[in-house]
């Protein structure tokens, strides 16, 4: 005997099926067979709306259907049953070695198709980045740093000096310096990035309005039980990948990475529909949808590890053992694969890998813990500005139009980034040269130092020394290009093009981390006298490591924006290879939490669920007042009575004009309309396809026929129309509670098992039903907030 999770609904997330979203009352149960319990499968029901504009071309599919259009949304519940497998053939042995591996091989074609996808996106977003400002005369499809490297052999930091490399001016004119060669290439600088998220959001309106976004927040949804159909299809997927090139190489201030975990679980549930046991059971998909969300953030920063913690802490509602060990296995895949392509050009995984000379001292955890502080305070500003200009785009004209906004975010980024170095180049290459520790044959203005020209000592062991002009210059840069990505990234994120928040938040934390770490070291090395310096910081030593500031301040601000804690922290050693930085690390990514969470407890991903009215409930919600179930259930006093079927007397002409004439997407079955004792719950998709064949094939069956949820019909004169027998698709089960059950545990009960409605009874019979926006709500109404926020649109 073993006990599985089983949710059959009609469809997966796959395919290109798109409609409109609804919102409302029950759905549906599957029926049980022998020990095999149904789960209940629910649709939401109340008004239609579109979330993204017109449909996807290929749209179609089954559903619940009304006046026409396909639900893309539908919620799925899982609850524990118990099957039982023969083991009396050679047979049955061989098909439980196949479904016991099933599991495996769905890993393993996940990570090796995410890992060689984020290989390609991150090789074709270097070429087309450094496309903007020249070209490779040898090889027109290698990036600035493999022109170079193939060229003559020169390192990247002397790549100004590369002869195989020219940009635009000297190529067209012969002209390389000047103010005609300058303004030249600044002009074609913004043509190009124009031109890139002009595609881009044209692909994704016109193609695949559902690759628009970060996906986190989506994901959480769907794995917290609703299903959005199309959302994670073949087309999305195509589209995403292409969108999320042309989208970075733009310049816009935004990263891949969210994107990744959306691209990961559209490669998830693609391999979902090629095994029967993932592609009808909602719950085991879901568990592999965890595990590529794991894959896609292995392949996004090179952490593995941190990529399982991240789907655990972060993106999953329920996840089990084995999702923790198949999630490994599905990141390891995946990081061996990026690592086989070797995307960054230096034979290593990580993406931001640093080798610091200097230990920290316990007198730098006040400036790391005044950068968590820092991290903490942009988190909570750039969520509630992003959010209010989310909402203004949501409720104003600007809406309707996604490309002459991400046209007019482009030009200006375009324009404000050229002129100043730092934020010219891309940001992951700014986030590198950031963490870098400065050498003595450096040549960047962050490691213009005055040298001691009788210094012995190794060029990886330098002393502390006096900021030389270049320092200064990039101090000002640098605080320009902090203002500058602190404001156009709260506009960037959000559009209508893939965008991820890892990058720019990450940017903005290491800038101001780069800035803290320099003026520490000019302070401990022309006041080493100072108490807080003499005690650690002798005169001569290598006492202060600016990158390492860099770093600290990078988690800082990623943790403020997303609340991550123990994922985040490992994310960041497995990026730069920084392992005896963690103390550092997690005094930072716990202080940003705290600050941040004094204003608000809601991340960004949170906070755009929100304001998309997903029905997600958050397990971290307390609910602590003392409400009843019937104060929450529905229908109440004034409100039409609850649509049920009767057990035996109901006839198809009575069904069908209840499935015509509501939205509900189920219907409670009860003994008699006097009684109304609870007999079981059946899906509206059911009816209606059962009804529709019952007319096909089933000679007799007519609108006069009655239809019996009994187990054994009674016998009719012949005169009468033969009835219609549909006890297999009732659910004898459905989840139920006592209308004097406290509110506080209903929410518990919605929240550990993921419902999405539950009936009420008393004695057995039945008296309303609660539904997860009815819980929802309630929880609003008790927060003094507007329950009638919660929009589900």
């Amino acid at each position: 005997m073993s006990s599985v999770d089983r949710c059959q609904p009609s469809h997966s997330h796959g395919g290109d099926e798109r409609g409109r979203d609804a919102h409302g009352l029950p759905g549906r149960t599957v029926p049980g067979r022998g020990n095999l319990r149904g789960l209940p499968h629910h649709r939401l029901a109340e008004g239609e709306v579109q979330r993204h504009g017109p449909a996807p071309k290929g749209s179609g599919g089954l559903g619940s259907v009304r006046g026409g259009s396909v639900d893309p949304l539908t919620v799925c519940v899982f609850v524990p049953q118990i099957t039982s497998k023969s083991k009396e053939s050679i047979w049955e042995l061989i098909k439980s070695l196949l479904d016991a591996w099933s599991g495996w091989v769905v890993m393993l074609l996940i990570g090796l198709l995410s890992g060689t996808l984020a290989g390609v996106i991150d090789l074709a977003v270097d070429w087309m980045t450094d496309l903007k400002e020249g070209v490779c005369l040898s090889a027109f499809w290698y990036s600035h740093e493999q022109c170079c490297w193939t060229s003559n052999q020169t390192t990247f930091a002397d790549r100004d000096k590369c002869p195989q490399w020219q940009k635009w001016a000297e190529l067209m004119t012969g002209h390389a310096e000047g103010a005609g060669a300058y303004l030249l290439n600044y002009f074609l600088y913004i043509l190009w990035a124009l031109l890139f998220s002009f595609l881009a959001v044209s692909l994704v309106r016109v193609f695949a309005p559902y690759a628009c976004g970060s996906g986190i927040p989506e994901i959480k949804t769907i794995l917290s039980g609703f299903i959005i159909r199309g959302y994670l299809g073949k087309w999305t997927l195509l589209i995403k990948t292409v969108t999320l090139v042309l989208a970075v190489s733009s310049g816009l201030s935004l990263g891949k990475e969210g994107p990744l975990v959306h691209v990961a679980c559209c490669c998830g549930n693609l391999f979902c529909s090629l095994f029967s046991k993932y592609s009808k059971n909602e719950g085991k998909r879901r568990e592999v949808l965890s595990a590529a969300a794991a894959a896609g953030v292995s392949v996004a920063f090179g952490a593995p590890i941190g990529g399982v913690l991240f789907s655990l802490e972060e993106v999953s509602y329920y996840f089990p053992l084995k999702t923790l060990w198949r999630s490994f296995f599905a990141a390891l895949v995946a990081a061996f694969t990026l690592r086989s392509i070797n995307p960054f050009g230096n034979s290593r995984l990580v993406l931001f890998y640093v080798e610091y000379h200097t230990p920290w001292y316990m007198a730098e955890l006040v400036p790391f813990i005044l950068l968590g502080v820092f991290g903490g305070l942009w988190g909570t500003l750039f969520i509630r500005a992003n959010i209010a200009w989310c909402r203004r785009r949501k409720t104003t004209q600007l809406g309707k139009y996604p490309v002459l906004e991400v046209i007019i975010v482009t030009g200006i980024t375009a324009l404000l980034a050229y002129p100043n170095p730092y934020t010219r180049r891309s940001t992951s290459e700014l986030i590198s040269e950031l963490f870098n520790d400065c050498g003595a044959l450096e040549s960047s203005q962050l490691c213009d130092y005055y040298n001691n020209p009788n210094m012995s000592r190794p060029v990886d062991d330098i002393p502390d020394r006096p900021a030389g002009p270049g320092v200064y210059n990039a101090m000002w840069q640098l605080t320009l290009a902090l203002i500058f990505k602190i404001v156009i990234t709260i506009f960037t994120f959000g559009m209508k093009i893939p965008s991820g928040l890892f990058i720019p938040s990450m940017a903005v934390g290491a800038i101001a981390g780069r800035i803290v770490g320099i003026a520490v070291e000019q302070m401990a090395y022309h006041h080493h006298d100072w108490i807080i310096f003499k005690n650690w910081c002798r005169p001569g030593a290598d006492c202060v490591t600016p990158g390492l500031y860099a770093m600290v301040g990078a988690a800082a601000c990623l943790g403020g924006v997303t609340r991550m804690t123990v994922s985040l922290v490992v994310i960041m050693f497995e990026l730069t290879g920084g392992l005896e930085y963690i103390v550092p690390l997690m005094a930072a990514a716990v202080t940003s939490k705290w600050v941040a969470d004094a204003f608000g407890k809601e991340g960004i991903y949170e906070s755009h669920i929100q304001l998309n009215g997903y029905p997600y409930l958050d397990i971290r919600d307390e609910f602590t007042h003392r409400t009843l179930a019937t104060d929450v259930m529905r229908p109440r006093r004034n409100d039409p009575p609850l649509a049920v079927l009767t057990q035996d007397s109901t006839t198809v002409e009575d069904v069908e004009t209840l499935i015509k004439d509501t939205d509900y997407n189920g219907f409670p079955v009860v003994v008699s309309r006097e009684s109304e004792r609870l007999i079981g719950f059946v899906q509206r998709r059911d009816l209606t396809l059962a009804i529709k064949n019952a007319r096909q094939k089933q000679d007799g069956v007519v609108s006069s026929s009655v239809v019996y949820f009994t187990e054994d019909a009674p016998q009719l004169p012949a005169s009468n129309p033969q009835p219609l027998k549909l006890r297999r698709i009732l659910n004898l089960s459905p989840f139920t509670v006592t209308d004097h059950t406290p509110m506080e545990t209903v929410v518990d009960i919605f929240r550990k098992l993921g419902l999405r409605q539950c009936l009420v009874t008393r004695s057995g019979r039945l008296l309303g039903i609660i539904t997860k926006k009815d819980v929802l709500r309630h929880m609003a109404q008790m927060m003094n907030q507007d329950p009638e926020s919660i929009m589900f649109n």
